[in-house]
């Protein structure tokens, strides 16, 4: 790997962590020494990379800092297309259009040489044609979250009944064929996943839940965790829904 190489991908490692990074870590992923990595290091802090840290503690990239766009790799274009296509034929209208739309802004984006990558990738995704209709607007649902705000469902269960839940939105799951919205529901007092083609009705309402969407996502993610770990003590190959 080329020096000027290396120096970017360090960028990307510490842009990429909101932890301090070590240098062995670095090395080790960069496959070169240590001794490497710390005069990288000094270069970067010497062009005036806003870099801070110390041997034996670690590094950690300002908040801000940015790299030209055009910065990507052939790998890196392959992938951010992937993505982009599996949301083209996955996702809702709103963010199928987004990533279409993201597509064609990499290919234009990108220098001549690196723009087969994006028009005529080696990889691909297809259409999902046996997705169900969502009973909820997606678009607004993400608005939701964002803004910290309830959501009352109508919801229908397997057996077809149908319950009204007032929930705390934290994200949206994207299935093979279906859609998961995962909130924290007050009628349980618990967090609950629901499938977006039961949904039956959706009111979305003005009232915030408190939470901060980042503080509401980690405590749903350390209880999916906990699930987890009961299952498995069970001898179970997969956690309830």
């Amino acid at each position: 790997m080329r020096r000027a190489e290396r120096l970017f991908q360090i960028i990307q490692i510490l842009r990429r962590s909101r932890q301090p990074v070590t240098a062995d870590a670095m090395a080790s992923e960069l496959e070169t020494s240590k001794r490497s990595v710390y005069r990288d290091i000094a270069a970067l802090i010497g062009q005036r990379a806003p870099i801070r840290g110390e041997a034996g503690v670690g590094y950690v990239l300002e908040a801000g800092y940015d790299m030209p766009p055009l910065m990507l790799t052939p790998d890196e274009i392959e992938a951010a297309v992937l993505g982009a296509q599996w949301v083209a034929g996955r996702g809702d209208p709103v963010l199928a259009t987004a990533a279409n739309d993201l597509i064609a802004k990499i290919a234009a984006a990108v220098p001549e040489q690196l723009r087969p990558y994006v028009l005529t990738p080696a990889t691909g995704t297809g259409t999902n044609w046996k997705a169900l209709p969502d009973g909820i607007d997606i678009a607004q649902t993400r608005a939701w979250i964002h803004a910290g705000r309830k959501i009352r469902l109508d919801y229908r269960d397997e057996k077809g009944a149908v319950s009204q839940r007032v929930i705390w939105p934290v994200t949206v799951g994207y299935l093979d064929t279906v859609r998961l919205l995962i909130g924290w529901c007050e009628l349980r007092n618990d967090f609950r996943n629901f499938r977006t083609d039961r949904i039956e009705g959706a009111q979305f309402l003005d009232e915030r839940h408190g939470q901060r969407p980042g503080v509401l996502r980690t405590k749903w993610q350390r209880a999916l965790e906990e699930e987890r770990k009961r299952w498995a003590a069970k001898g179970e190959g997969c956690s309830p829904t």
